[in-house]
């Protein structure tokens, strides 16, 4: 069973950092696409970035090269590097895999996801 767990939310001022995590387990990460989404209050879950198996990446528009998505898979990890964080950032923040080797930007296509981690930035 393919497992995938977040962490490195919090609260953070606006202009600052954070550096989320998302272990998978259970599964052959190299070959997933990965990808990393966000739930605001209210709002429907958009995507934010994403990654496939031989590290090609996409980004939202709404990225402004502020967020940098990386993994390693010699550790069945997945990073978010969010830089000049913004209020509009707070949000529940989902990593997800998808077992093509398409990079998708929609959230149906992808298999797996984890619970989320809660990024709060303060104005």
């Amino acid at each position: 069973q393919v497992q995938l767990v977040e962490s490195g939310g919090g609260l953070v001022q606006a202009g600052g950092s954070l550096r989320l995590s998302c272990v998978v387990s259970g599964g052959t990460f190299s070959r997933y696409a990965m990808g990393w989404f966000r739930q605001a209050p209210g709002k429907e879950r958009e995507f934010v970035t994403a990654v496939t198996w031989s590290g090609y990446t996409h980004r939202a528009d709404f990225v402004k090269g502020r967020f940098t998505i990386s993994r390693d898979n010699a550790k069945n990890t997945v990073y978010l590097q969010m830089n000049s964080l913004e209020p509009e950032d707070t949000a529940v923040y989902y990593c997800a895999a998808d077992q093509t080797i398409v990079l998708h930007t929609t959230a149906g296509p992808y298999d797996y996801w984890g619970p989320g981690t809660q990024v709060t930035v303060s104005s």
